[in-house]
């Protein structure tokens, strides 16, 4: 049987399937049933909570590019009885217009147990600053 921390990483896999193919019904199972869910993308107007508004940034983004690889980088899964949390890098391999591009990120990703199965109830995605030196806390006016 598996592991509470391999069911939780098949989500994110099951996630960047379901987010390649296009298929926003399988998309959309990740997360858990109800409105209480919710979404922080990389765009300045992706904060959204319920399942109608995630479903929405989703078919946006499948409008806009395709999806051709999730590159799974540093990650940390951290478990607390029936909540856990993902948090990790990765870098999405995406053809817009025809040009393939890739897209550095930085994600967290808070579960829940339901049943033998984990749950999404929020997903954070974001993209490095680049506006601040390494090993400075804040953003400087140098670059």
């Amino acid at each position: 049987m598996a592991t509470d921390r391999e069911r939780i990483l098949a989500t994110l896999d099951e996630y960047a399937e379901a987010y390649c193919a296009k298929d926003l019904d399988r998309l959309m199972r990740v997360f858990a049933e109800g409105e209480g869910v919710s979404l922080i993308g990389t765009g300045s107007d992706e904060l959204c909570s319920g399942r109608q508004a995630i479903a929405a940034i989703f078919s946006r983004n499948f409008n806009e590019a395709t999806a051709k690889r999730f590159e799974w980088g540093w990650m940390d899964v951290a478990i607390h009885c029936n909540a856990a949390t993902v948090a990790n890098t990765l870098v999405i391999h995406l053809t817009i217009d025809d040009e393939a591009i890739v897209v550095p990120l930085r994600w967290t990703v808070s579960l829940v147990r339901v049943g033998d199965d984990w749950k999404w109830v929020h997903r954070h995605a974001s993209s490095a600053a680049n506006s601040q030196d390494d090993g400075t806390a804040y953003p400087t006016g140098d670059k």
